[in-house]
């Protein structure tokens, strides 16, 4: 096969993972947390928590996410009555979600390692314009496969709300056991992060998808 094309579709490949790595380590950030919450649609939690009640303790469990303590870490937080914040099924799961979470950021890391590589083995054999031709191959994946879940998103909020739930369970049953995700609404982890927060962060990721991908393509004109 020819080289040229096998470093394209290689180059094409690592596209996806690259921005979809970048917008999940973007929202992994109290400054998203900050816009969600201040969203004027954002529902309030029926057992009390307040605005300022979500952005003191949801930060703890985004930070858990991407740092290297154990589980204690989101174990010992207790309300001001000395209840512990998150039950042991809550933090059975935020324990599975971390391990997942550290999966796809190490992916997100090899493929930037990779592009880069790949990019600086271009330059030197003078295979650049291969390369180049796959980060727009990738960019317009990207378009396609984030605005395919933007439509089942928006489609899921207005018209069809089942739509997202279905997607919603399927995307759980691929990195999940059983129904282990799944909570009381009375729960902690309900509390902060309700079915919205999650429909709004799916089409945020999708939005910084398609906008690195729109950079992208830009730049590989500009550069051609």
């Amino acid at each position: 096969m020819n080289k040229l094309l096998v470093l394209s579709w290689l180059v094409a490949l690592l596209i996806p993972l690259a921005l979809i790595g970048l917008g999940l380590r973007a929202l992994l950030t109290p400054i998203f947390l900050k816009i969600e919450y201040n969203m004027p649609y954002f529902p309030p939690d029926e057992y009390g928590f307040t605005k300022e009640d979500r952005l003191k303790w949801a930060p703890y469990a985004l930070d858990y996410l991407v740092n290297s303590a154990d589980i204690s870490y989101l174990g010992d937080l207790k309300f001001n009555d000395g209840t512990p914040l998150y039950n042991e099924r809550e933090l059975s799961h935020m324990d599975d979600v971390k391990r997942v979470t550290k999966g796809v950021l190490n992916v997100f890391y090899l493929a930037l390692a990779g592009l880069t590589i790949l990019g600086l083995y271009s330059r030197r054999r003078e295979q650049w314009q291969a390369w180049l031709l796959g980060l727009r191959r990738g960019g317009l994946a990207i378009i396609w496969l984030a605005g395919a879940v933007a439509v089942v998103v928006l489609v899921g909020m207005f018209i069809l709300p089942s739509l997202f739930w279905d997607f919603f369970t399927g995307f759980h049953k691929i990195f999940f056991e059983g129904d282990s995700w799944m909570f009381l609404t009375s729960d902690t982890l309900i509390r902060l992060f309700p079915l919205r927060f999650w429909q709004d962060t799916f089409l945020f990721a999708a939005g910084l998808s398609v906008l690195g991908a729109i950079c992208l393509i830009v730049g590989v004109k500009r550069a051609t």
